[in-house]
């Protein structure tokens, strides 16, 4: 990444607190890999540039039939998407439980677990689970939502085995790859094979992949997997918005070409082990007008306050690549607390 890049205004960004302690993402994403729904709009963010209008019939200012369409941060990589009284979650770590990540003593040996009371605060009724991937800051809650609230969950084969290990109904589950394009009744979700982050070693926290149930139930988070990545494209009824969701930051660049989404949730990736991430990304989903970065708060930090950031993250350099890249998007720096309307601007403002 370019660090002396000038980040520009056209940021929309809260207050958000620095880190504190150690733990670093590169022990998640390599050494070892390396989330919070806002209950009422309460930090909102501020938009100080349009995008472009861009070209023929694309969409790059607001979405046409933006209004249909609400998006709230979940933290980590998680959304929560409501279309017309209907509810998509992808990606929904809420609990966030503490591993020693983020104070040097990062132990695989950490238990899983589920606190219903924080996730059912938070997740409506949704209708439709979409999992990127299957380590535990994202997958860990998706047991509870789906055995509790009967929605559809779409992930890999490896995502299939543990939750049906986990007491999900398998009926619930649809296996996906990569190239499939769903129709969920108006709800358009493609399904784009992609890449896990990757650390300065080039490796990651618990690869792997299942293509049978495991031999044991798991119950820590080394017994979760990455089991291959997704990301996904969710399109809300026939006039958008179309919304790039990823887990985690790589990607492959022939399987994004062409999608032209109108926002781009992208993670901030680690370091710079995945050449010209930025820059490659964004050109290949030809320069999405709404830009927001995810995956860069401490995901062991309660939902009650304001995002911290993962220390591990170089954010500023991340947005000054954008700005480089892409001038005239829009960047929006989430929060926990506001919920968005379809072009990623605070409800009501």
């Amino acid at each position: 990444m370019n660090q002396d890049t000038h980040v520009t205004d056209r940021t929309d960004r809260p207050g958000v607190p620095s880190g504190h302690g150690l733990g670093r993402r590169a022990v998640l994403r390599g050494a070892a890999l390396g989330a919070a729904l806002p209950l009422v709009p309460a930090m909102t963010a501020t938009a100080t540039a349009a995008a472009s209008a861009g070209d023929g019939d694309r969409r790059r200012g607001p979405a046409a039939g933006a209004g249909a369409a609400t998006f709230r941060w979940l933290g980590t990589a998680g959304w929560r998407i409501d279309v017309g009284g209907r509810t998509v979650l992808f990606d929904p770590y809420l609990t966030r439980f503490p591993t020693g990540l983020f104070d040097g003593a990062f132990d695989p040996r950490t238990p899983l677990r589920t606190r219903p009371e924080i996730v059912d605060a938070h997740i409506g009724r949704p209708e439709l689970v979409l999992v990127s991937h299957s380590h535990w800051d994202h997958l860990a809650d998706v047991p509870h939502i789906a055995r509790t609230t009967g929605a559809r969950v779409v992930g890999t084969e490896t995502t299939y085995h543990l939750l049906v290990s986990l007491g999900v109904d398998a009926g619930q589950i649809s296996v996906v790859k990569g190239g499939e394009v769903l129709d969920f009744e108006g709800i358009t979700v493609e399904v784009v094979p992609s890449l896990h982050s990757r650390n300065k070693k080039h490796s990651y926290f618990a690869p792997g992949t299942l293509n049978s149930p495991p031999a044991t139930v798991p119950s820590t988070i080394a017994d979760l997997p990455e089991g291959d990545t997704l990301a996904f494209q969710v399109t809300a009824g026939a006039g958008g918005p179309a919304a790039f969701l990823m887990g985690a930051s790589d990607f492959s660049e022939r399987a994004v070409h062409g999608l032209r989404p109108d926002l781009a949730m992208i993670a901030v990736p680690a370091g710079t082990a995945t050449a010209r991430y930025v820059p490659r990304l964004l050109r290949a989903l030809d320069d999405p007008g709404v830009v927001v970065p995810v995956h860069w708060d401490n995901f062991e930090t309660p939902l009650s306050g304001s995002p911290v950031r993962d220390p591990a993250m170089d954010l500023d350099a991340f947005l000054a690549q954008v700005g480089k890249v892409s001038p005239a998007a829009r960047v929006v720096l989430p929060d926990y607390r506001t919920v968005y309307d379809g072009d990623l601007r605070p409800v009501g403002e």
